[in-house]
């Protein structure tokens, strides 16, 4: 239950940030171009939107530590996987377990190093340039989003230990849209093609 709660908590994080940046970024578009039009220049001028630029970096930095986490858990990271494909048995089990494991000492390191740092810029006064926020605020996505993702490796570790699969991602496969449905529309459309299943 609460591992489902954190699992939608993730993706509506990530979602809201891509899409919250999106709409900052078209904004901040539209009210460059619209300030070089005669007519409304005298109107978009006295909008500030110089905070844009600055807010939409800060909230990628945090979808990227979040989206890094979540690529754990879902096995969409990108791997060099050529030896361990040639093994099998305990050796293969042992690379695994190995790799998570590092993986999950790496993560766990960079999130202590992480609040130290974060710890110590709270008291000062430092702010960001445009925004004037803290930066220490800015900065909390490194503990916060390396926790998870060594959260997630374990829990990855944890899974693989129980079952001996690892999460895989399959790129054909649409969330929320079955294969038969798919089946279905391409049969009606005469294409002929056919859904591949995992």
């Amino acid at each position: 239950m609460l591992n489902r709660i954190l699992n939608h908590i993730e993706e509506w994080l990530i979602a809201f940030l891509i899409g919250a940046a999106t709409l900052v970024i078209f904004a901040a578009v539209v009210h460059r171009y619209l300030s070089g039009v005669p007519v409304i220049q005298d109107y978009t001028v006295r909008i500030n939107m110089s905070w844009a630029q600055e807010l939409c970096i800060f909230m990628f930095v945090w979808m990227a530590k979040f989206g890094a986490a979540y690529g754990v858990r879902t096995g969409i990271h990108v791997g060099v996987d050529v030896v361990l494909r040639k093994l099998a048995g305990r050796p293969y089990t042992a690379l695994v377990v190995f790799g998570l494991l590092s993986g999950a000492l790496f993560t766990g390191t960079v999130a202590a190093l992480g609040a130290n740092f974060v710890w110590h810029m709270s008291e000062t006064d430092q702010t960001s340039a445009d925004l004037e926020i803290p930066m220490w605020w800015v900065y909390l996505c490194v503990p916060l989003g390396s926790s998870l993702m060594c959260f997630r490796f374990l829990q990855v570790a944890w899974s693989f230990f129980q079952t001996g699969e690892l999460p895989h991602h399959d790129h054909a496969h649409v969330e929320g849209v079955e294969d038969d449905v798919l089946e279905e529309a391409f049969a009606g459309s005469g294409s002929g093609n056919k859904i591949n299943k995992a």
